[in-house]
């Protein structure tokens, strides 16, 4: 049986970009601490209204409704866009996360991959249109960083320039489904515990549809490991929660952390065992950028090599998870439940 959660009370920051401008330094200020002490907080004031993130929530929806044999028009390709479902599995699980979700890009890798006007007319438009608002407010932020690490303001935007054709930048529309309140005898996991690879992630969260979980406690980028004390993850209708991901940690020389971060499956009375809906914003630069933080302690990668790396460390350690889920099974199965002994390999 999984050992039962320990938790904790940590306070998230919750920042206010209000009169940016003028209160830039004292922005600047908040960010950085919450990046080094947290990798977690959240934006108010930030510009986009609750009506905005609603009206592209009923986008997502409205995507997600559609029968599955249309949403896999745009399956999900190596580009990093398109429709997948139940197919996203984290090494902290070996499992598969229970849910869909349909990745966006600005580029020309989306040509191919929006659902058609003739199911969804206004879907591209509004998309694209709230994607540049989340855009807009996420180079706010990297104006911050960047003074927060002694770059030019424009340093971090100069490299997440969207109209680029090599742009990685993303918004993920993401469903999670539905699970039974009464125990069916199977496992369940909304998102494995994991650490965003990219730079800086924006998620909007519907008020009311809990999970989300936070564990911090990772010192260096190439440490994978997390610990083992999680604490609860609240929010008003109309914040944006924000998270350090790997590549910023890295371009900071550890100095911001990039936060071990899971969708907890409902388990018990007073969860929310609905169907749950969230949106996530993830600023990755473009594939040619070079990453390195101002005290170079990791050798120069670009973003593209920066992503590999990542992807084979994620893949390396599922492949561990398995081995070590596998074993254990057939552990299990080596003893007979009543008499405790061995039975006969293949039976």
């Amino acid at each position: 049986m999984a050992a039962k959660t320990t938790y904790r009370e940590r306070a998230i920051p919750r920042i206010s970009l209000s009169d940016f401008e003028n209160n830039i330094d004292a922005i600047t200020a908040q960010l950085c601490d919450a990046s080094e002490n947290v990798g977690f907080f959240s934006i108010v004031d930030h510009g986009i209204s609750i009506q905005e993130i609603e009206d592209m929530f009923a986008q997502s929806q409205s995507f997600f409704a559609l029968p599955d044999d249309v949403k896999a028009t745009v399956p999900w390709s190596p580009n990093n866009v398109g429709w997948e479902k139940n197919s996203q599995i984290r090494p902290s699980t070996g499992a598969p996360d229970t849910k869909e979700s349909y990745q966006l890009q600005f580029g020309s890798y989306m040509n191919d991959t929006w659902i058609s006007p003739s199911h969804l007319p206004e879907f591209k438009e509004k998309s694209l249109a709230f994607m540049n608002r989340v855009r807009q407010v996420s180079e706010l932020l990297m104006i911050c960083f960047a003074r927060g690490l002694g770059f030019p303001d424009d340093y971090f935007i100069k490299l997440h320039d969207v109209s680029r054709e090599n742009v990685q930048s993303v918004l993920r529309l993401l469903h999670y489904f539905e699970l039974p309140e009464v125990s069916d005898g199977k496992v369940y996991h909304r998102a494995g515990a994991h650490a965003d690879w990219g730079f800086l992630t924006l998620l909007f969260q519907r008020e009311g549809q809990s999970g989300l979980e936070i564990c911090p406690g990772r010192e260096v980028v190439t440490e994978f490991a997390q610990g083992d004390t999680w604490s609860k993850v609240h929010l008003e209708a109309g914040d944006i929660v924000c998270n350090i991901g790997d590549l910023l940690m890295s371009w900071s020389d550890d100095r911001f952390k990039s936060t071990f971060h899971r969708v907890k499956a409902p388990c018990e009375p007073g969860d929310y065992f609905g169907p749950r809906y969230s949106m996530a914003y993830f600023n990755q630069p473009c594939s040619d950028a070079v990453i390195q933080g101002p005290k170079k302690k990791y050798p120069p990668v670009t973003g593209a090599e920066f992503t590999a790396s990542a992807m084979k460390r994620n893949f390396a350690v599922l492949a561990a998870k398995r081995q070590q889920l596998e074993e254990e099974d057939l552990k299990a199965k080596s003893i007979a439940p009543t008499t405790g002994t061995s039975v006969a390999a293949g039976a």
